[in-house]
């Protein structure tokens, strides 16, 4: 499957080198920038999840749609993906991603090397942006030119459309949540929602489901699985997030706690700290988003751990997973397309990158 996937967004690379060489060569070289990213990684568990929608939904035996086509269209999430951690490492000002320099950083360290004119940390800032636009524009193209039929497209749109508004809702409540100093596990749970959950899992899963020209039962029961396991999957990102090994998860050990980033583990430590120990309470609130020194962070870390979060979020994951699971459970979903399903939960929830 995901050699499938980079097949197609390779051919989608190529179909577009004429129309972007006619625009000049420092375009040519931006794109270089995103093709690299796109092909260069990432385990395309959207598109998947997509796929497994269409078959669960019994868009193979209906025969309506060219499979081809649909895989084709759900590669298109890959962009979606693309656009979203593009920005996301610009918001975050994130040194690598997936163990590599972040493309604002490749950028900048494409300008200091070239010695052009300017500062170069905020020409790949500005470059990296666009780039991400551009990766948004061709997911759009990529899914509207997938070859499916009109119809199946019109049936989908609405999960098409809520997906890209739910992602970039969910990033704008993230940041102003943590310009605001918020808190609050609910809203913690919201961001998870919108900001991964959404368009991971649950919004794959009701496109696929959608292009096959399923029922309304089976896309409530994907998407309720793909809603729990999604944000079950997130909250697995939060603690790697603060006790992820950076050579395994391609990103810095403690990132989350050098970005401010107001997760539901975060959360959960100051509930439970305001109770057992208000001094490391303080502290923890006083250096999330300001620590930076490898020490601080690992001290902080050390205080989210021994507050008793992590052993609450490890039982709301296999809570999430559980319920993610029942959706499955008396659907009208194939046993093997369940089985797949379950398996994908197992993995998404438990991961350790």
């Amino acid at each position: 499957m995901p050699a499938a996937v980079a097949t197609h967004l390779e051919a989608f690379f190529a179909d577009r080198a004429v129309a972007i060489s006619a625009l000049g060569a420092p375009v040519e070289e931006a794109v270089g920038h995103l093709r690299h990213f796109v092909l260069g990684g990432g385990k395309r568990i959207r598109p998947l999840y997509g796929w497994a929608g269409f078959v669960g939904g019994g868009g193979v035996e209906r025969g309506t749609e060219d499979p081809t086509a649909v895989l084709r269209a759900v590669s298109s999430l890959e962009f979606i993906q693309a656009c979203a951690l593009i920005h996301d490492d610009i918001i975050d000002a994130s040194d690598t991603r997936r163990g590599s320099p972040t493309v604002h950083r490749a950028v900048e360290a494409d300008h200091r090397d070239r010695r052009l004119r300017g500062d170069a940390a905020v020409f790949g800032e500005h470059a990296a942006i666009l780039i991400g636009d551009l990766a948004l524009v061709w997911a759009e193209d990529m899914w509207r030119g997938s070859g499916v039929t009109q119809e199946a497209l019109a049936r989908a749109e609405d999960a098409w459309r809520g997906m890209r508004t739910e992602v970039i809702g969910g990033q704008l409540l993230d940041i102003m949540l943590e310009a605001q100093g918020s808190e609050s596990a609910e809203m913690a749970d919201r961001v998870n929602r919108f900001k991964t959950a959404a368009y991971t899992i649950e919004r794959p899963l009701h496109l696929g489901a959608s292009l096959a020209g399923a029922s309304e039962d089976t896309i409530e029961a994907f998407r309720g699985y793909g809603r729990d396991i999604g944000m079950a999957f997130q909250l697995r990102d939060d603690i790697l997030g603060v006790f992820g090994d950076s050579s395994v998860t391609g990103k810095p050990a403690g990132d989350d706690i050098r970005e401010g980033k107001r997760t539901v583990l975060y959360a959960s430590a100051l509930e439970l700290l305001d109770v057992s120990d208000p001094s490391a309470a303080t502290e923890l609130r006083a250096g999330i988003g300001t620590a930076a020194d490898p020490a601080d962070l690992q001290r902080l870390a050390g205080i989210i751990e021994r507050s008793g979060a992590v052993d609450a979020v490890e039982a709301r994951i296999t809570e999430l997973t559980a319920a993610g699971l029942a959706h499955l459970d008396g659907a009208d979903i194939s046993e093997d397309v369940a089985e797949t399903l379950r398996q994908l939960a197992v993995k998404a929830t438990a991961r350790r990158k």
